[in-house]
């Protein structure tokens, strides 16, 4: 089995913003040759989301450590798009504190998925274990066609 992964650039499922900077070898700072604004649509890209399809249902997982369950929404517009999102507060800097690195990340993250037509949305259940957000929205069961037996004569 193979595991295809899709940039949400050309997955039609996915409504994320797309950064067209992201990549790029230039900072972001003021006395960088390029410099973007300090804005939220710079921590999009913080929560990664895997969607698998089991026969019952659509499974979302994100990985979202550090965060409570209170930082983080899942909610439906429209009845058919999910939005997950949440923000990570930066840590509060007291004048005596020296840093020597900082790597961690912080800011806000929107994740939005098209559900498709056989889902559910108002039975979507969440749950947070371990930092790693599970959405779980069931499907509609498939209708089986009618069938009628024609009795043949003759």
């Amino acid at each position: 089995m193979s595991l295809i992964r899709r940039n949400s650039v050309f997955d039609p499922f996915s409504l994320d913003l797309w950064d067209t900077f992201s990549g790029f070898p230039f900072g972001t700072g003021s006395g960088s040759l390029f410099p973007r604004p300090n804005s939220d649509a710079a921590a999009f890209a913080g929560a990664r989301i895997d969607w698998k399809v089991t026969p019952e249902a659509h499974v979302f997982k994100a990985d979202v450590p550090g965060l409570k369950k209170e930082e983080v929404k899942v909610e439906v517009e429209d009845g058919n798009i999910l939005q997950i999102s949440g923000e990570r507060s930066t840590e509060h800097e007291e004048k005596t504190d020296k840093w020597h690195r900082v790597e961690r990340s912080s800011g806000k993250f929107l994740r939005r998925f098209r559900l498709p037509d056989n889902t559910k949305p108002e039975q979507i259940k969440a749950s947070m274990e371990n930092g790693v957000l599970t959405v779980t929205v069931p499907k509609e069961e498939a209708k089986k066609p009618d069938v009628k037996p024609i009795h043949i004569t003759g």
